[in-house]
């Protein structure tokens, strides 16, 4: 596993492309008191994400004792295809509109890893065009949603090696970590193995979350 994702990411560095595969539209949850939206990495396995999805929604589980917590796994290919993080942009998008819809209570926390931050940026209005597997925006969280959305948690962020982060409406709501050397989300960085050491922010993430919700 460890190997397929370190040639991953090499290969995303690369460039490199492979069929579109089209998501199916978000499905609601339950009205959770807070629903953990998780874009995973490309080609990253696990329920939510091996590397940071999981693992940052246990250590929510720990943080956020006495909340009901529910988990959306981002309905998209996560894969080197052109249109992926667009496929997810417009997912996350559509299942937040549709949940808080939904459920007038439930606030959101959203994560994303390498790709998936990608989608997250997206979502929020900073476009990742022109960085690793980023996209155009295709659809952004609209203004009735946005003081629902309690924490961003975003790892590996490629949109930070092409000098953008985001800014503006969700700054003070954010975290996005960006390991030394990781190729992805710093410019000239040249340490794969470091995009593969997420996990270990885990805890930091959810402690950042939770104060904040």
């Amino acid at each position: 596993m460890r190997i397929r994702l370190c040639l991953a990411a090499l290969s995303l560095v690369g460039g490199a492309t492979v069929a579109t595969v089209t998501a199916p539209s978000a499905t609601a949850a339950v009205c959770s008191d807070i629903d953990v939206v998780a874009a995973r990495g490309t080609f990253e396995p696990g329920t939510l994400g091996f590397i940071v999805g999981d693992p940052v929604f246990s250590a929510l589980q720990r943080k956020l004792t006495g909340r009901n917590l529910s988990s959306y796994k981002v309905n998209y290919p996560a894969d080197l295809s052109l249109t992926s993080a667009a496929q997810g942009n417009a997912d996350l998008v559509n299942h937040v509109n549709s949940q808080a819809s939904a459920c007038p209570n439930q606030r959101f926390i959203l994560v994303g890893y390498s790709q998936g931050a990608n989608v997250v940026d997206n979502s929020l209005g900073i476009s990742s065009a022109g960085a690793v597997v980023g996209s155009p925006i295709v659809a952004t969280l609209p203004a009735a949603v946005e003081p629902k959305v309690a924490a961003v948690l975003l790892f590996g962020n490629p949109i930070r090696a092409i000098g953008k982060s985001v800014t503006g409406t969700y700054q003070s709501r954010t975290i996005d970590f960006c390991a030394k050397g990781d190729p992805i989300c710093e410019a000239g960085g040249n340490d794969t193995l470091a995009h593969l050491g997420y996990t270990a922010n885990a805890d930091a993430a959810a402690a950042f979350a939770a104060g904040r919700v």
